[in-house]
């Protein structure tokens, strides 16, 4: 299955609401995957986090069913071989994933200030692939988008945050595939955050590098798109204190 029909099932899937007729405003329906291994969800419920560094720079990556691994162990999601990345790499640097699955902009806003009661230098924010998944209003996406950057901004002025570029389903149109992008662009610039290009550039649609679903990488995936990550990551910290030694 190419990327763009498995985008078009998942979006379906997530249209059709399962048993329920129409879900509750808040609630998070797992429109990207309907299975899951033992291993992916428990990610998907709870977030996969690398194996603990000792100290340095702490780095939280706020994110979906990517950043929680969902169908692979915890090892070979794409956060945990980052964590490997900035280890071999010299960089003295705790990445902490909270992914959830099927979590929409909206809802990532819903959990941001809970999970800024963990304290993080650098915040990756992966949110948004799901709103493209259900067709919300880009400029609803954009919204939310801005009130999480500023969110994590508050009272934490040394705080840097990225924002993951994600992609929306061609299916729904150009117009709308169009307008998603920008809603990101336009988030990073004027916001002033970095724009982590998408990270599953030559993941997707590679029916080699994911799942079964055709959405989310197996391991080889994951590790292609955890180096796609690592290229913006690492200029960012560099220019953290204690993030590498000098």
């Amino acid at each position: 299955m190419t990327f763009a029909a498995a985008m078009v099932v998942a979006g379906m899937v997530g249209a059709c609401g399962g048993s329920e007729s129409k879900p509750a405003a808040n609630a998070q329906v797992p429109v990207e995957s309907t299975t899951a291994t033992t291993a992916g969800a428990t990610g998907a419920a709870a977030g996969v986090a690398a194996a603990p560094n000792t100290g340095g720079v702490r780095v939280m990556i706020l994110g979906t069913s990517l950043t929680a691994g969902l169908g692979l162990d915890p090892d070979s999601a794409y956060p945990a071989v980052l964590q490997r990345l900035a280890d071999s790499a010299g960089y003295k640097v705790t990445i902490s994933a909270k992914g959830l699955s099927g979590e929409t902009s909206a809802g990532a806003l819903e959990r941001v200030d809970w999970l800024m009661r963990e304290r993080a230098d650098v915040v990756v924010l992966e949110a948004g692939a799901n709103d493209g998944l259900r067709g919300v209003d880009p400029a609803s996406t954009k919204a939310n988008l801005t009130k999480i950057v500023q969110k994590l901004r508050e009272g934490r002025p040394e705080l840097r945050v990225m924002l993951a570029q994600m992609e929306a389903p061609p299916n729904l149109g150009q117009k709308y595939t169009r307008d998603f992008r920008d809603a990101f662009m336009t988030v990073a610039r004027d916001e002033q955050v970095p724009l982590i290009p998408f990270f599953l550039d030559g993941v997707a649609g590679v029916s080699s590098l994911n799942q079964a679903d055709g959405i989310h990488p197996n391991e080889e995936g994951a590790r292609r798109a955890a180096r796609n990550m690592w290229k913006a990551l690492a200029p960012v910290l560099r220019e953290v204190p204690g993030a590498i030694n000098r």
